[in-house]
């Protein structure tokens, strides 16, 4: 397990890029065709959600 200490702006722009990015991806998943790649895609998704949760935790 990695321990990463961020200072609260850090964690504010991490928590920011992250959000936009999830909100890409959601997109991204509507759009692809392939079966594979959205399994692919829904798997990152969930890892990155699951990290944008314990950046809100860390408030």
């Amino acid at each position: 397990m990695i321990h990463l200490e961020l200072n609260d702006e850090e964690r504010e722009v991490l928590a920011a890029t992250l959000e936009s990015y999830l909100s890409n991806l959601r997109y991204e998943i509507a759009d692809t065709d392939s079966y594979d790649f959205r399994q692919q895609l829904k798997v990152k998704k969930a890892i990155l959600m699951k990290i944008a949760a314990a950046l809100e935790k860390a408030d």
